[in-house]
């Protein structure tokens, strides 16, 4: 009778997320989820470092209450990669966006001088318009009209920007004053830690194990404990708290998002998670083999409408904008296919809410989850071949996206600024009729856009 149930409930999940047609298998997504969690759990430990009120923070007492930060960016994950999981049914993670974390603290709190409170009103009204702009498949048709080389270039950049950061995390790229970048120390053990775990990740790779990059995590745990570079816990569960000093407060200070220099706050928020979740749906959609012939992106709608549920949500629980994560590249490398992997990742993000001292032996050390980014860039950067090198009017626009991305440490920029040539060098070729109106209001906000980070 047991073994009965378990079928039935078996294949309705089966049914319901489509498993078999995408040539998936539950155990494999459910592992697929497990890889994108372990790949982007450090958000646990950097957004509350960032956001959080601790006196080793650039806020200090100007910041969130620690505990709540932490509290939550994990049930804001949880939220809003259910809503994506269950309803948009994609292999695609959310969480606090980093990018906009900063943002959050640095510009608006620190130099604007706008309490956390009131910031958290900024982020409510950003994703309230978001959502407003996926419903009415107003961002759906700005997406589509995205020509495929464009959206080609997008995934490869973003490959390159994922592997740039798993590249610095590891300590491979370090910073130079001289040269802006440079090779690491391979004289410290973390650094030697992650090549160690890049080595196994690929070996796993090459064999063709679906496991592979959480199966390299894992060894690569294993040996950072062995080699006494990887702390163990000293406690093992801690119940979660602070909400109470959060929740609500986005809601209470709403009224304060319509005046001054909070327009400013709104827009620049919505701006950024427009085209950062637009070019990690896209890059993660093509990774998975979910763009249809045309290069248009399925159930837009929903996944855009998910992505800004999740910002409202974040908003309202207390934190910074909630957005599509690029290392949900990791679990599709690991085989997941559709939202059930989704569902997986939320419900770590569940268990880890309980279970932080534990779970931040893996997250707390940068080595050993940077091999997964660098081997998600290069399953990335695939794409590039499937661009039309040999034309130039495609290949100059293409190249500037993904190489602005990793050199400015933006998605948002990337795609700005190879959307912003696309329709100049169209037009120089005699191939102006094929640009999509559209793209020349892209084309115009986006100098607007760099015309007000000039200031």
């Amino acid at each position: 009778m047991t073994s009965d149930v378990l079928t039935r409930t078996k294949g309705r999940v089966d049914a319901y997320f489509g498993i078999s047609a995408h040539g998936s298998t539950v155990k494999r997504e459910l592992m697929a989820g497990t890889v994108t969690f372990l790949a982007m759990s450090y958000v646990l430990a950097v957004n509350p470092a960032i956001l959080g009120d601790h006196a080793g923070g650039a806020l200090g007492a100007k910041g969130m209450p620690m505990q709540a930060v932490f509290t939550a960016t994990a049930v804001a994950a949880v939220v809003g990669t259910l809503v994506m999981g269950l309803w948009a049914k994609y292999p695609v993670a959310l969480a606090p966006g980093m990018g906009l974390n900063a943002f959050f603290a640095y510009t608006v709190i620190l130099t604007m001088g706008i309490p956390w409170q009131e910031a958290l009103s900024g982020t409510l009204l950003s994703g309230l318009i978001f959502f407003v702009l996926a419903i009415t498949k107003v961002r759906e048709k700005i997406i589509d009209a995205i020509p495929m080389q464009m959206k080609l270039a997008v995934g490869a950049g973003i490959g390159l920007f994922v592997a740039f950061l798993g590249l610095k995390n590891a300590g491979i790229v370090v910073s130079n004053p001289d040269t802006f970048v440079h090779l690491g120390n391979f004289h410290h053990g973390t650094t030697l830690l992650a090549v160690f775990g890049l080595l196994v990740t690929v070996v796993f790779l090459v064999l063709g194990w679906h496991g592979a990059v959480l199966y390299g995590i894992l060894s690569t745990t294993v040996v950072g404990i062995v080699c006494g570079l990887v702390k163990l816990p000293d406690s093992v569960a801690a119940l979660p708290h602070g909400l109470d000093k959060t929740f609500g407060q986005a809601i209470i200070h709403l009224p304060d998002a319509f005046y001054g220099q909070m327009a400013i706050v709104v827009l620049t928020m919505l701006f950024v998670d427009f085209f950062d979740a637009s070019g990690t749906l896209i890059g993660v959609a093509n990774q998975a083999g979910l763009l249809g012939k045309d290069g248009k992106l399925e159930r837009a709608d929903k996944a855009l409408a998910a992505d800004s549920i999740g910002t409202a949500a974040g908003a309202i629980i207390g934190t910074s904008t909630t957005t599509a994560y690029v290392e949900s590249t990791a679990g599709v490398s690991a085989g997941g296919r559709t939202g059930l992997t989704a569902v997986s990742t939320a419900g770590w993000f569940l268990v880890a809410m309980f279970f932080f001292p534990l779970f931040a032996v893996v997250a707390g050390v940068p080595a050993v989850t940077a091999p997964a980014l660098m081997v998600v860039g290069v399953l990335m950067a695939r794409s590039l071949g499937e661009i039309e090198w040999n034309k130039l009017e495609l290949a100059i626009p293409a190249f500037i996206t993904v190489v602005m991305m990793p050199l400015t440490y933006s998605i948002a920029n990337g795609i700005a600024m190879g959307l912003l040539f696309y329709p100049v060098v169209m037009v120089a070729k005699g191939r102006g009729r094929e640009v999509h109106p559209v793209m020349w209001v892209l084309m115009a906000v986006f100098l607007s856009y760099f015309w007000f980070l000039a200031k």
